[in-house]
């Protein structure tokens, strides 16, 4: 079924594609030849904005469906925005491959377990099954990030703190953010051609409006297509036949999806590569035809435009009038509002930190604080935490009332697009500064650095104004056309769609390519619709309270000079300004060298200790309850309902294991299987620190033996007699009692044994290190605990003859109650 779906969509899409590519790019060199352009921007543009740069890293808790539990995993962000999971900071640093990379396209960040499931109910409704716990155990903290798809694999992660959250939590916002940015503008034949095919291809199908699904590569978005028409259908089928609780039809519902979306997101990768080379390789062929008829293409269009505006026209104004007109002011109104308080936010936030730079440089105007400063704002828009609460004011738009008319399925779509913009007009803000303050530090050395940063903000601070109303301005008629001109074409369509096969008889079949009947619908109606939009928006610019300009000012080439210094490269404020550390060593050099990632980590107060780990200490996970556990203790007390209604008056003894006693579990680790194979017994002694003095790497000096690194037939006898007391019976007692003969018998040879190994330098540890490289994740830290406990309690490891040592014996909690001489 997959497979039939996706080849039955992409060629009807692969059809509308040559049509669109055909007409892209013809205006590709129409817009060439005419050149009409807009108002030029006064602010410069940074060619590559993270060029070096990473955004954030830092371990957090991720759940793992392989293994059904929670594990600390190192993640790092770099400038192409995607996820990269290591497994651990030093995997990262040795320059490994990821385990896992994340592509945020389509994703939603969400922050209570309650919201996920509520998602998770909703893609999976009509299932009667008994309620059952999460699809996963609780979180392991209180502070849970889930990034959520309505298509394909879940990631469910969590942090330790509050602040530490909302980090992390504008850091994801801002990924899915820039990947759900669309594609990009600076291919003016593809990225037209596609997003035009995918419009038509839904609006054939009886959908109109946004679509939350634009997002990403071209193959996600077909893979999008295809998931949108297929999902309903596998939910029918698979759904009913789901068994088990409700919690696993809903893992089991999810694994379905994701594997039925990466296998349609294959096929769609290979079918549209294969498609853009067809269309790319007779794109010559085509461009030449164009260049040779341009004027008799533009005057065919034109007639052929003429007659289907007679028939459109009139239906188009009357159903502006009744139905659009209307509502035009209030939608405007939705939009203006939020969008212009953030734009404000935009430019009191870099005021703001210009002013605190110029405060800090009045009182320390030495070079490394200049560069400092300048190396934090110029990554100010790419920073999603100081930049959160410009994001917030946009968060509030709300187009409740227009969802069901206008077919708008949520207001993300706007939302997004606007912050984007937002993020572009601080970075191109930021980046004017750079080179006017650069400029002029050059040009006048002599003046005050304060004084200088004051007038190259008064400069910049007028061209952000008169850009951000140019920017919003051009958005506010974008949103308002993808508002409106869905729905008048849905109106429209029933009664024009049977009229307009006629036109196509009035194009030459040279000219088919470049001339489609249905797009000129459209440009018709939009034209129809421009008119009020233009008014309602210069209608708005009068007010003042969003800072607007008016259409009639306009600055063209006000400051030609500064243009020029866009196509110098980008400063380099730490060549210039950094601390000059010879060789690049020491701290002012790692300080500097952190710096290049975009968010700054969180250090405690012993950050020396955590630099090898992430930004936040996070600890074991030995007290996180795993899905086993859970499982288990639900089945159990679903067992102990079905007994209370199905038994007898008489008791019955209950089989549950004593308090004490701890339950049986197959072991986990390669440890604990050689422990079993091969048991070991690991004995502690006191040791005199004046009469055997220790090295710090565990060893006991060579030279004069002292009596107590021989363990005498008597001792060893009480001392196994005592410890198999505390411990009880263990399930190797047969090995013990052959270690304690063992020991008895070689009371006599235990001379020429020393001697033999004297010579060798021997070291027990508390836990034995493997050397294949494998470490379960139940015994992470085990071994620095062991050293701690062994440390506080100044007891020496005796060497032992390997043997006469067979098995080993774990303490429990209550071995900090025995005396030195029972501590194992």
């Amino acid at each position: 079924l997959p497979f039939s779906r996706t080849r039955k969509v992409l060629a009807e899409f692969g059809t509308l594609y040559q049509q669109q590519y055909g007409l892209a790019l013809f205006n590709k060199v129409r817009f060439e030849i005419e050149g009409t352009g807009g108002p030029q921007s006064q602010l410069l543009h940074r060619k590559v904005p993270l060029e070096g740069r990473s955004i954030f890293s830092g371990a957090v808790y991720q759940y793992l469906e392989e293994n059904k539990k929670w594990r600390i995993r190192f993640l790092f962000i770099p400038d192409s925005y995607n996820i990269e999971c290591f497994e651990s900071k030093q995997a990262h640093d040795r320059g490994q491959q990821p385990k896992g990379v994340i592509s945020c396209a389509g994703y939603k960040v969400l922050t209570s377990m309650d919201e996920y499931l509520e998602l998770l109910n909703n893609s999976l409704p009509g299932v009667k099954a008994k309620a059952g716990g999460p699809p996963f155990p609780n979180s392991a903290t209180q502070f849970p990030l889930l990034l959520w798809h309505p298509y394909t694999r879940h990631y469910c992660f969590c942090v330790l703190t509050e602040k530490e959250h909302n980090k992390w939590m504008a850091v994801f916002q801002d990924c899915i953010r820039h990947a759900n940015n669309g594609l990009p503008e600076d291919n003016k034949v593809q990225t037209p051609a596609f997003t035009d095919s995918v419009r038509l291809y839904r609006q054939h199908h009886e959908q109109y409006g946004t679509w939350d699904m634009m997002c990403g590569r071209p193959p996600q978005i077909l893979a999008n297509l295809v998931m949108e028409t297929l999902v309903p259908e596998l939910r029918n089928l698979i759904g009913p036949r789901l068994k088990g609780k409700l919690y696993q039809r809903q893992r089991n519902w999810m694994l379905i999806l994701d594997a039925v979306y990466h296998q349609v997101l294959c096929q769609t990768q290979a079918q549209y590569e294969a498609l853009v080379q067809v269309s790319y390789s007779g794109q010559p062929q085509l461009e030449s035809s164009i260049r040779t008829d341009m004027d008799q293409i533009i005057t065919s269009k034109e007639h052929v435009t003429s007659k289907i505006r007679a028939l459109v026209q009139p239906k188009a104004e009357q159903l502006l009038k009744d139905s659009v007109e209307p509502d035009i002011t209030f939608i405007l109104e939705a939009l203006m509002e939020p969008t212009s308080r953030g734009f404000a936010e935009v430019r009191d936030l870099f005021f703001r930190e210009l002013t605190d730079m110029s405060n800090n440089i009045q009182n320390d105007g030495s070079r490394e604080k200049l560069g400092e400063h300048m190396e934090k704002v110029s990554m100010l828009a790419y920073h999603p935490v100081k930049m959160q609460s410009c994001y917030d004011k946009v968060e509030q738009m709300n187009l409740e009332g227009l969802q069901q008319k206008f077919d708008v399925s949520s207001p993300s779509v706007f939302i997004q697009r606007a912050q984007i913009l937002m993020r572009e007009q601080m970075d191109n803000t930021v980046y004017t500064f750079e080179h006017l303050l650069h400029q002029s530090l050059s040009d006048q050395e002599g003046d005050e650095v304060p004084k200088i940063i004051q007038r190259c903000l008064d400069r910049v601070m007028k061209k952000y104004d008169y850009d951000s109303s140019t920017v919003r301005k051009k958005f506010f008629k974008e949103a308002l056309l993808q508002i409106i001109i869905p729905y008048m074409l849905k109106q429209l369509n029933p009664s024009c769609a049977q009229e307009l096969p006629r036109f196509r008889e009035l194009i030459f079949e040279d000219f088919s390519r470049f001339i489609l009947v249905e797009n000129i619908f459209e440009e018709v109606v939009l034209q129809s619709a421009m008119k009020d939009i233009m008014l309602a928006v210069r209608e708005a610019a009068v007010q003042r309270k969003h800072n607007l300009y008016r259409d009639s000012m306009i600055l063209a080439q006000s400051d030609p000079n500064l243009h020029m210094l866009e196509e110098n490269p980008p400063i380099d404020w730490a060549a210039s300004y950094g601390p000059q550390d010879e060789g690049g060593t020491g701290d002012s050099a790692e300080l500097w060298r952190r710096r290049r990632q975009v968010v700054s980590m969180i250090l405690l107060d012993d950050w020396r200790h955590l630099q090898n780990e992430s930004c936040m200490e996070v600890p074991g996970v030995d007290g996180i309850r795993e899905e086993e556990e859970e499982s288990k203790e639900e089945d159990k007390a679903e067992e102990e309902e079905d007994d209370d209604q199905n038994s007898d008056p008489s008791p019955v003894p209950d089989p549950s294991p004593e308090p004490g006693s701890s339950p049986t579990k197959s072991p986990d680790s390669v440890h604990e299987i050689r422990g079993l194979i091969n048991p070991m017994l690991e004995v502690l002694v006191p040791v005199s620190e004046l009469n055997n003095p220790v090295l710090t790497n565990g060893l006991v000096l060579q030279g004069e033996e002292p009596k107590s690194r021989h363990i005498q037939d008597d001792y060893s006898k009480a001392l196994l007699n005592r410890l198999l007391q505390k411990e009880g019976e263990p399930p190797a007692w047969g090995s013990v009692r052959q270690a304690e003969s063992r020991l008895s018998a070689g009371s006599g040879q235990q001379e020429a044994e020393s001697e033999r190994f004297s010579g060798t330098a021997m070291q027990f540890a508390v836990h034995q290190q493997d050397d294949s490289g494998f470490q379960s994740p139940v015994s992470e830290g085990l071994e620095d605990e062991g050293q701690a406990i062994t440390a506080a309690r100044k007891v020496q490891p005796v060497a032992l003859d390997p043997e006469s040592v067979m098995v080993t014996f774990e303490s429990g909690d209550e071995e900090s109650e025995l005396d030195p001489i029972s501590n194992v």
